[in-house]
């Protein structure tokens, strides 16, 4: 009798941190070289390249520390969206309505100064518009929690054609003029966003001529408290529980469906603070205010494990990637700006693959015949 042997694929055991970090490593070392080759098909210097987009223009800027508060302004937005999507994600409640609780969010923070001025100075109207901003998004985010649990409806159709009515609402508030539309300015015969900066501004911290705006600081705050949340809290092991099997979570005696609609509220609440942050810095409300951080903070929650730590760094790297490559478009006109999306999308299936690679071995098995 004779044996053949066959190749198949089994789990592997015990992948120490160590091997996890050299295979990541390795993968985005790999997605950056296939982005040098394909610079070089374009005739650019990989190497020139990157070191203008890793320094994300500074060697190059008249004024650096602006461009340091401009990097920081397009990180904030991004990891504190990705933070909450990954709180959603966590339970296996496919939120993909980002773009359209951020800007729902930013909608509602914005008519605040634009409706009723200054409420009481600046630190009421800015707490003022914070709250609305996450009220808002959060019963916007909650429609589709209450139909998933109501009547089992798909939550990843579901928040996806929302985002196109956010989108449709904010086009139509800037597109119409009325005397009922406080959110477009009154001295413009045609239709443009008013500024909130007329009314209120974000506080910052001056370091020289560095300006710190408060929105960082408190979005580490938010960083540590999911962390503490999802990891320490009874709440948080709810959310673990329903995540890996809600079977076994309603047998446990879980109130599944008020579990889920309470994680898609503060998902989608934290969403609608990263629209009022955006706004802060934006200055004016528009349809592309979001600059794809919903879309964008899918990618990285899942990058990065879900995890809060890993989902700072992965928003840096990919900030530093977007941010970087708009500079050194600048400079290169052979390479437009969104090359920096191919390279997002080459880490990605990049890391992806490492990821098989720490989860799966071929192994030999031989069978008779």
């Amino acid at each position: 009798m004779k044996t053949m042997k066959r190749f198949h694929i089994v789990r592997r055991e015990g992948v120490s941190l160590r091997r996890k970090c050299l295979y990541y490593v390795i993968a985005i070392f790999s997605a950056l070289l296939l982005g040098a080759l394909l610079l070089l098909t374009c005739g650019v210097n990989p190497l020139d390249y990157y070191a203008k987009v890793f320094t994300i223009g500074l060697s190059t800027a008249r004024f650096p520390a602006k461009q340091v508060e401009n990097f920081l302004n397009a990180l904030v937005p991004l990891v504190l969206t990705s933070l909450a999507l990954s709180v959603a994600y966590k339970m296996r409640f496919w939120n993909v309505g980002g773009e359209g609780q951020f800007l729902i969010g930013a909608t509602a923070a914005a008519a605040i100064p634009l409706g009723l001025g200054s409420v009481g100075g600046t630190v009421p109207t800015l707490l003022l518009m914070a709250a609305a901003a996450m009220l808002a998004s959060a019963l916007w985010g909650g429609i589709t929690a209450f139909f998933k649990v109501k009547f089992g409806t798909n939550e990843t159709l579901l928040t996806l054609m929302l985002n196109y009515v956010a989108l449709y609402f904010v086009s139509f508030l800037g597109e119409t003029k009325g005397k009922w539309n406080f959110f477009l300015r009154t001295d413009s015969d045609r239709p443009i966003f008013a500024s909130v900066f007329d009314t209120v501004a974000m506080p910052a911290l001056r370091i020289g001529d560095f300006s710190l705006s408060l929105a960082l600081p408190l979005t580490v705050l938010i960083c540590v408290f999911l962390w503490f949340y999802l990891k320490k809290t009874k709440q948080g092991y709810e959310i673990a529980v329903i995540g890996d099997s809600p079977g076994t979570a309603r047998y446990a005696g879980m109130k599944t469906g008020w579990i889920v609609v309470r994680t898609m509220l503060l998902s989608s609440a934290l969403v609608g603070l990263a629209g009022f942050f955006k706004l802060m810095t934006s200055g004016s409300l528009s349809a592309s205010i979001t600059d794809n951080v919903g879309w964008t903070g899918v990618v990285v929650a899942w990058l990065s494990k879900l995890e809060p730590l890993g989902i700072v760094a992965t928003s840096v790297l990919i900030c530093v990637l977007r941010f970087g490559c708009s500079q050194a478009s600048v400079n290169v006109s052979a390479v437009d700006s969104r090359f920096s999306d191919i390279l997002q999308g080459v880490i990605l299936f990049a890391v992806l693959a490492a990821d098989f690679l720490l989860r799966f071995k071929i192994a030999k098995k031989e069978e008779a015949c």
